[in-house]
């Protein structure tokens, strides 16, 4: 990608320092955003361009598959990938996951590696 346009990656997550420690892990190839929960998240896509979003599960007030069910229920957020972090290991998790919109899981704590090859993979 050309610095002229960068993908938005939009980071939720109720923990700051995984906000951070994502935020500096794609700040030199991607744009982030972050929200530190699920409203703040929807109201972002609703005003701004986001190409993806890495999405935690776990989170108070609105959980990962609450605000995934909402996002792709409205059209601005309908066709964005949501990529869910969590520390769950369960397959019903996963199921639950796929079943609200999701493409694809990543395990906490993240592997850099892995986090770089599916972002890049879901922007395609």
């Amino acid at each position: 990608m050309n610095s002229i346009h960068r993908a938005t990656v939009l980071i939720v997550d109720d923990t700051p320092d995984n906000l951070m420690l994502l935020s500096n892990l794609l700040k030199d190839k991607y744009a982030t955003k972050v929200a530190t929960n699920g409203a703040t998240a929807l109201q972002i896509v609703a005003s701004s361009k986001v190409d993806l979003i890495l999405l935690d599960i776990m989170m108070p007030e609105m959980d990962g598959i609450e605000t995934c069910r909402r996002l792709k229920a409205n059209p601005a957020g309908a066709l964005i990938p949501v990529l869910f972090l969590t520390a769950k290991s369960l397959q019903e998790d996963e199921a639950l996951g796929r079943s609200v919109g999701a493409v694809d899981f990543l395990r906490k704590p993240v592997n850099p590696d892995l986090l770089f090859a599916r972002v890049a993979a879901h922007l395609k």
